[in-house]
């Protein structure tokens, strides 16, 4: 898995299981059909945990159960897509995919999380149809994720242009979003951009905090800038603030040569 495919996997599954685990439970008084809809709610929960555990199997068994209880909830259909692709069953990874968007139509995780799995597939023309659908839906707060997942999985077509104006509209959406500032940084940077790509790395350092990558992207962007003082301020401070990191190391090892 590269990279992109690391990020694209990551921005997916934490919204989609980000605070879904609760301390929800049952009482004997309750009707028999809230009985049921709390116990496929607790087997949801456990498969989620099983699910961040590495325990795929157990993850989906608990999945499995949960949606015979509820067959109508988005979340548990594709948080059983993301164990079936852990479980490397791309068949009934999609097809449950496809049956939470089925259930719930409107469901914004739903529809990220099935794009984000059909760029990770390579079918880049069916994937943006689906983040502009979760895009467009006027309750969803979480649009500018969705709109740098589609900028990331445009790079991977590769359609630079249109990867840049899904990044742009994210950063409309919430201008001091790092994600989408580092992308389009490191765009600018990949087409021999970097007065721009400098402007947006510098953006990003004014409201988030430093990460290795980030460091290590502004230290290159420096470097063919031509500005020795600030690639080795950028140095320094990598060398500094994450001495374990493999970015630091890669340094180290230029120094050596």
């Amino acid at each position: 898995m590269t990279k992109s495919d690391r990020r694209l996997a990551g921005l997916a599954a934490c919204l989609l299981l980000a605070g879904c685990v609760s301390t929800t439970t049952t009482t004997g008084d309750m009707p028999p059909e809230a009985n049921e809809v709390n116990a496929a709610d607790l087997n949801y929960q456990l498969g989620v945990r099983y699910y961040k555990n590495g325990n795929y199997d157990l993850a989906r068994d608990r999945l499995l159960y949960s949606i015979k209880l509820n067959p109508h909830s988005a979340i548990s259909y594709s948080t059983l897509g993301l164990t079936y692709e852990a479980l490397e069953n791309q068949r009934l990874a999609k097809e449950n995919y496809e049956k939470a968007i089925r259930v719930e139509p409107r469901n914004v995780d739903a529809l990220n999380t099935y794009a984000v799995y059909l760029c990770r597939q390579g079918e880049y023309e069916e994937a943006p149809k689906y983040f502009d659908r979760a895009v467009a839906i006027p309750e969803n707060d979480d649009a500018y994720v969705m709109l740098t997942n589609a900028g990331v999985c445009m790079e991977k077509k590769p359609d630079l242009k249109k990867a840049e104006e899904y990044f742009r509209e994210a950063l409309t959406r919430k201008s001091n979003y790092g994600e989408a500032l580092i992308q389009m940084s490191a765009l600018k940077h990949s087409t021999n951009d970097n007065l721009h790509a400098r402007a947006f790395i510098q953006r990003y350092f004014a409201t988030n905090p430093p990460t290795a990558s980030v460091l290590y992207l502004a230290m290159q962007i420096e470097k063919d800038l031509g500005d020795e003082h600030a690639e080795t301020e950028y140095s320094n401070r990598l060398l500094r603030e994450f001495p374990t990191s493999a970015e630091a190391r890669h340094v180290l090892e230029s120094d050596r040569k």
